[in-house]
Parts: C-alpha cells; structure tokens; sequence
C-alpha cells in the first residue's frame, strides 16, 4: 500500500465537530474579530511598471480562443446530431459535455473578472452565457466571487470554500457530474424565480441587485422549459443533450480542475501561497481551463488577464511554494489530504515557502 494511503488512515481524533462554514453563523463574526474580514492580503514583490504591463487588457487572445471554444462545440455537437441513435454518438457528445458543462467555468471566472476582454460588453456577453451553461446565475454568483476573493477560504465569510472540513467524500463524487450542485442550483433558481433569496445570499448581493437575479431566474427556467418542452414535442432526448443535460455529463472534468485550486490547504489565513495552488498543465488543459492553473498569481493579483498569468508566474516564482507538476502529482497530495481529514478535521497541506520567499507581515503571521 502506498505511503500517502497508509498515513491517511492513522489514528485521529474520534469526537469529530465540524466547523459551522455559514456566513451567518458565530464564525463570521468571529473572522472580522480576529481581522481576517476584508483584511490587507501578502503579495509578492513586483514592480509597479512591470505589474501595469502584464494588466493590459486585450480584445484579440480571448476573441480568438473564444471563437475556437465554440467552434468545437458546433463541430462536436453536428458530430453527435449525425451519430444520434448509434453507439459512435458517445465520442462527439463526450467532447460537446466537456467543451459545454466544464470549458464554461473558466470562461464564466475569466470573464466575471472582465479581465478577458478589453471591451466590456464581450465580457458581460461572454459571463452571462457562461453562467448558464455552468449553472450558476450570473447576480449572485458575481457577488459570491467578489467574497471569495475578499475573504478567500475564511470561515464565515467565503461563501465558496468548496470542500469544508470535514469533507463530504460522497458529495465530492456526486460532484463528478453535477448531482450536488445541479439539484441546488436549480434549487436556488426556483427560489429566485419566487422573489427570494438565502439568508446567506442577503449577506452580500445589493439590495440594488436583487431585482435581477429574480429576473434572470425566470429567463434560465423558461429557456430550460422551452427545451424540455421541445424534447417533448419531437419524443426525442436530443435537444437536452444540447442544452441542460451537459451540464451534468459534462462537468466531471471541472471538478478535477477546480479541487486542485484550495482543496486540503490551510484556511484562516492572510497569505495566498498557503491556501492556493499552482499546478503546471499541458497546453490543452491549460486551453480548456483557461491557465486558471495559475491559481496562487490569479488570487495575489485578481487584475492580471488569464493569458499573462503565465509570464506573471515567471515574475512570482522565487518567492512563492513550489508548483505541482501535474494533476497527479497534486491528487497524490490532495487525496490522501481529504481522507485524513476525514478524521482528523483540524489537518491540512502547510505549503513550504522558498528560501528566497520574503517573510510574511505580522498580520500574516498571526493569522497562521
């Protein structure tokens, strides 16, 4: 049995009480106690001249790599319409799940930043269709992530920690196709459509804002309606394979991404090298995932667009952990991580700094 397998399974603690991870719970209070609400982040040294530079935006990486995004997913989807009713479907319809249920994630947080684009409206274009096709409503999820960013993994305050400890391995499987997070999407869809929110949703949507995610809930069903509806109507389960049913057949590649981002790393602190990761890619998954593996220079500075996140890791790199080379090399660490804490909830990944790293604020410190 492998080392990391046999650790994983060492005695732990047995009385087990997990954390309450609401943001209206005691602990949200408790965050901005003890100054990590909103509180001032480490970032590594870079010169202002330099960080200006790699912050320009451009119209012309994402206008290509977008039309190249849907231009497979036409090509795709004409491939599992010519194939329909044979085995050979499952090939083209593979790939249109991915390119739609997982591809779409990163373009939905690229373009939320509006980083992707220099135009604002390709932005705003580009995250609202995102949104739909990776189930998540445009108002509140841009609300959600401005917290995350905010307050990235403090309890009581990140509305999008997505693996709390102790982790719910179950759910993390469902998660592989969207059976957590789609029922509860749609969950919230219909809630919104009533003219409600979560009580946790009210902590920081503007009541400004509101009026819109009602509005937007509405149009999401009645688009998926119509495709039911259409489904219906020719007795054929083709049209939902578009449009809804890849956001779930679809997804399981997103989740391998997005785990490799925070999952089994510290929480509570003020520093995005220890609960961040940097995860080298080949270049087609760093084309699908948008170099979103850069995740440690995307928090530090949320400004920079996805295709200089690459040179600003060059940058960065003498003062910050060393990156994972690979998906497997960071679920070697991640799994065998998730499954200790299991048991042993108050475990997680310490990232080693380099010699070279400068050394954290008091504040930092403090908080770690």
């Amino acid at each position: 049995m492998p080392a990391f397998f046999r650790s994983a399974g060492a005695k732990m603690p047995s009385a087990i009480t997990p954390r309450d991870y609401s943001l209206t719970g005691p602990n949200s209070q408790l965050a901005g106690e003890r100054g990590l609400a909103d509180a001032q982040w480490y970032a590594c040294a870079i010169s202002r001249a330099r960080l200006k530079e790699l912050m320009q935006r451009r119209d012309g990486p994402a206008v290509r790599d977008t039309l190249l995004w849907f231009g497979l997913m036409i090509l795709t989807g004409t491939l599992g319409y010519l194939t329909w009713g044979t085995g050979w479907t499952i090939l083209p319809f593979a790939a249109y799940g991915v390119l739609y249920g997982s591809s779409s994630d990163s373009r939905w947080h690229e373009s939320l930043h509006r980083t992707a684009f220099k135009t604002v409206w390709m932005n705003d274009a580009l995250y609202e269709i995102a949104s739909f096709m990776v189930l998540r409503e445009s108002v509140p999820w841009r609300w959600s992530h401005t917290r995350h960013h905010t307050d990235t993994i403090i309890i009581g305050r990140d509305p999008e920690i997505a693996v709390p400890r102790p982790p719910d391995l179950v759910g993390l499987v469902l998660s592989f196709f969207s059976l957590k997070s789609g029922p509860r999407e749609f969950r919230r869809m219909f809630l919104h459509a009533r003219g409600r929110l979560t009580p946790a949703e009210a902590t920081y949507i503007p009541v400004s804002e509101q009026p819109k995610v009602y509005r937007n809930a509405r149009i999401y069903l009645a688009i998926y309606l119509g495709f039911i509806g259409w489904a219906v109507a020719l007795r054929s389960f083709l049209p939902l394979m578009y449009v809804g049913f890849p956001s779930f057949y679809g997804a399981w590649l997103l989740l391998i991404f997005g785990l490799t981002q925070h999952a089994g790393l510290a929480e509570d602190v003020l520093d995005h090298r220890l609960n961040c990761r940097t995860v080298y890619l080949n270049p087609v998954f760093r084309y699908l995932y948008w170099e979103m593996n850069y995740h440690v220079e995307h928090h530090m500075f949320p400004l920079v667009p996805y295709h200089a996140l690459g040179r600003l890791h060059q940058e960065l790199k003498a003062d910050m952990p060393k990156p994972y080379n690979g998906l497997w090399e960071a679920y070697r660490e991640i799994v065998p991580t998730l499954l200790r804490q299991v048991k042993d909830p108050t475990y997680h990944v310490k990232r080693e700094l380099p010699a070279t790293a400068r050394p954290l604020s008091p504040v930092a410190q403090a908080a770690t």
